[in-house]
């Protein structure tokens, strides 16, 4: 099985290299066949029905689209009878398409359900899904994927719509999804292309693996080539164990001129890629890195602003990058204040207590909120005591913590009175760390 996925990625490596040469060597530097404006128009194919040939393509209404789709989205909903139906279409005409996948679909199902969600709520504004999706189209190089694959995985749809939806289903209901998915699928083309120049995928060997505790474990790692990143992205991190899986964790560190990265690996589940990093990895091993990702940045311009920073868990990786990229700025004219959420001390695992942080940054405020237990510390839920510290409205807030943690501490921000856009939080559908 890996020999065989070796092998695969290896030639489409090839098939990369020799597209960028093509591109590189053509009067106008233009990808040869590439699309162009996805972000705007839906891919070929995609316009209304009887479109005449050679007609200039419209901008596509998302909107039209999303209101057909949600009158009848009982018809498909909850989604998980259509992925499994669109899943088993898809390997009973193409099985070679199975090895792409990892040995267990119930992430990669789960997965799916998330970004159909996405776009079915976020189809009236086209902008922002093919942004998302030219990200997600350079991200998902590193599985191997190729234009052919999303024309099955069109195919396997309709398949399922129809299985799914019943006697219920009609033309114009799968008319509204084909365009909605090849409005997707150009963004992903088009961000894939746009990466032609970086790896699909970044080798990185282990360079020390610290078993903080039975379920935690800090890996430090050097990429075979340099990986582009900045504090508080994320990367898409494989193990041989599991060589179709992935999963998403903030890298702990601002970019270092070793180049050496660091990930903050907390167990989840068993047989999963989290297992496979924190009892199955040692130093000496190689993993494989995706393309880093994520906002959850300082840009110039904040430089001058006051920070709220809010981790909970291994959330505190992402923010302790972003305190090593203050740090290095000098800039510590701002107000810049911490809030540490722990369940109980005893799941401090970095050294990163109050007083270590105070000394190591004396600038910075630190709170630390304990979950339970009779320790010093602030008690009660963390967006409870975050919002009860005062008014943050003129403040940046970065929030990084698992969806459990994230979620209400955003919404309640936002309640009150923190303007949507200066709160920076990666959704973590993938369970990023």
């Amino acid at each position: 099985m890996n020999t065989v996925n070796d092998t695969y990625h290896s030639l489409l490596a090839r098939h990369d290299a020799m597209r960028l040469r093509r591109r590189l060597l053509s009067p106008s530097g233009a990808p040869s066949g590439a699309l162009s404006g996805a972000g705007r128009q839906a891919a070929e194919g995609a316009g209304a029905a009887g479109a005449t040939a050679g007609a200039p393509q419209q901008p596509y209404d998302g909107a039209a689209d999303q209101r057909v789709i949600t009158e009848h989205l009982e018809l498909v909903t909850p989604f998980e009878d259509l992925i499994a139906h669109l899943y088993d279409a898809m390997f009973a005409h193409r099985p070679f398409l199975r090895r792409l996948f990892p040995e267990s679909m119930e992430f990669q199902r789960k997965h799916l359900e998330a970004i159909f969600w996405y776009l079915i709520e976020n189809l009236h504004d086209p902008d922002a899904v093919a942004a998302t999706f030219t990200r997600l189209g350079r991200d998902h190089r590193k599985l191997g994927v190729r234009p052919a694959h999303y024309r099955a995985f069109e195919a396997a749809l309709c398949e399922a719509l129809r299985r799914t939806a019943g006697p219920r289903w009609h033309e114009g209901l799968e008319r509204a999804w084909v365009r909605m998915l090849r409005f997707a699928v150009a963004a992903m083309v088009e961000g894939a292309e746009a990466a032609l120049g970086e790896p699909a995928a970044w080798q990185a060997t282990v360079t020390a693996h610290d078993l903080r505790r039975a379920d935690l474990a800090v890996l430090r790692v050097r990429p075979h080539e340099p990986y582009p990143y900045r504090a508080g992205q994320y990367a898409a991190v494989a193990s041989p164990l599991l060589p179709q899986a992935w999963r998403q964790y903030s890298l702990a560190c601002a970019p270092r001129p070793d180049g050496e990265l660091e990930f903050h690996v907390k167990l989840t589940g068993r047989g999963g890629v989290s297992e496979a990093l924190v009892t199955g990895t040692r130093a000496g091993d190689t993993l494989r890195l995706g393309p880093p990702g994520g906002t959850m940045t300082l840009n110039d311009s904040d430089l001058a602003e006051d920070l709220l920073l809010v981790a909970g868990g291994t959330g505190w990786a992402a923010v302790k990058a972003l305190l090593q990229e203050l740090a290095a700025g000098r800039v510590a004219q701002r107000s810049v204040h911490l809030f540490l959420g722990v369940r109980h001390p005893s799941a401090l695992y970095d050294g990163e207590s109050p007083s270590e942080l105070r000394r190591r940054y004396p600038w910075l405020r630190v709170t630390q909120v304990l979950g339970e237990g009779p320790r010093r510390g602030e008690y009660g839920a963390l967006a409870d005591v975050v919002a009860g510290h005062g008014d943050w409205s003129r403040h940046l807030a970065f929030v990084s913590g698992p969806p459990e943690l994230a979620g209400p501490l955003v919404a309640r921000l936002t309640a009150e009175g923190v303007p949507a856009g200066r709160i920076r939080h990666d959704p973590l559908p993938e369970g990023r760390a």
